[in-house]
């Protein structure tokens, strides 16, 4: 466990100034709607800033307010955050993030959990393997269950033999996964999403529900208008990281697709969310390189989807929060053929990046389901 600490030599940064002043912008007409992609006159106009007036500096020095670290856990070296609390019972909390977030969202919320009135949290918050300062393994099989091993290893490192775990996007596959192998080390198991490609068992003659069935064909209909991208990152992620990997427009346009795709579209994204912030997280991104090294979880998990077997159940106490954007959430009742839902919360607002979106509901609704655990 060794002490980390971020600094990016200025060179680097200069040099990502001068790609995006660079930029060759395609020629677009007229296109300030969002319907094939995302607004030009919006990216210009992000870019301008990002290039201007951005100050990776302050991130910088955010990040470094928190404990940092590197560690090694069967060869792979590991990036994450380390904040105690000082209550007196605190209670371990592991918050694993997915794609294309990273640590960063996370920034916002570890006050409210490490302070305050009710639970009160140790929190850890690594970055998954290929993704930000973490290592990338550079072999195949580097998969959710893969990493959730790797997250029980982390905790035990840290002397935590039980914690809870949570998660949203891949987060989410990822505390499934050790809440099914490793069910003796959480207290619960928290989500804010439900894997894309989770699939219950269904015994023989077994159908699902109408409720059931219209959840599920409600979610195909937005993949199918909004998940182009999951279908190109399962399948061909080199060929599209020779893009993104080389002009910082291109995956700031990428990255920031999905935010918007995934949150309430009707509102602009800085309404939303902080524009630093999500221009921090692809600034991470184009820094470290990790564009690929992230969008290869993408094929990892088509090749293991997260489909049950007949004895394959999450007995871990489950609290399962329903942020109304995107409107496409699994029915209750699909969920809870697979997890033991000891908690429902359906969110007032927020979306899929809650966290960075709603650090206060987010941190409060935690709260309120640790609370049951005790």
């Amino acid at each position: 466990m060794i002490p980390f600490k971020v600094a990016i030599q200025q060179s680097r940064l200069d040099d990502l100034k001068k790609r995006i002043m660079h930029t060759r912008w395609p020629d677009v007409h007229n296109n300030h709607d969002w319907q094939t992609g995302m607004s030009l006159s919006w990216i210009k106009t992000i870019a301008s800033y990002w290039a201007d007036d951005f100050d990776w500096r302050a991130i910088e020095a955010r990040i470094n307010t928190y404990p940092n670290f590197i560690t090694v856990i069967d060869g792979v070296n590991i990036h994450y955050l380390y904040i105690k609390s000082k209550a007196p019972k605190a209670m371990p909390l592991l918050i694993s993030h997915g794609w294309p977030g990273s640590f960063l969202e996370m920034l916002n919320v570890i006050p409210l959990l490490t302070n305050g009135e009710g639970p009160t949290f140790d929190i850890v918050i690594p970055s998954l393997p290929g993704f930000a300062f973490s290592g990338d393994p550079h072999i195949p099989g580097v998969n959710a269950r893969f990493i959730g091993a790797l997250w029980v290893k982390l905790m035990r490192q840290l002397r935590y033999e039980k914690f809870i775990a949570q998660g949203g996007d891949f987060g989410a596959m990822i505390s499934t996964h050790m809440a099914l192998q490793y069910p003796e080390v959480l207290h619960g198991l928290h989500l804010n999403y439900i894997p894309f490609n989770y699939r219950p068992y269904l015994a023989p003659g077994e159908t699902l529900t109408p409720a059931e069935t219209a959840a599920q064909e409600k979610t195909a209909k937005f993949f199918a208008a909004e998940g182009a991208y999951a279908q190109v990152q399962s399948t061909k992620p080199l060929t599209l990281s020779y893009g993104l990997n080389d002009a910082p427009a291109g995956l700031c346009a990428w990255i920031l697709q999905i935010f918007h795709s995934f949150s309430d579209r009707q509102r602009p994204l800085e309404q939303l969310f902080d524009k630093d912030m999500l221009l921090a997280n692809v600034t991470l991104y184009w820094l470290t390189g990790t564009i690929y090294s992230s969008m290869r979880l993408y094929r990892e998990s088509q090749q293991m989807p997260l489909a049950f077997g007949k004895d394959d159940f999450v007995r871990v106490p489950t609290g399962v929060s329903r942020y109304p954007f995107p409107d496409s959430f699994p029915d209750r009742r699909y969920i809870e053929r697979g997890y033991n839902v000891q908690y429902w919360k359906e969110m007032p607002e927020g979306g899929h990046f809650a966290a960075m979106e709603q650090p206060a509901l987010f941190a409060e609704d935690i709260k309120a389901f640790a609370a049951t655990l005790a």
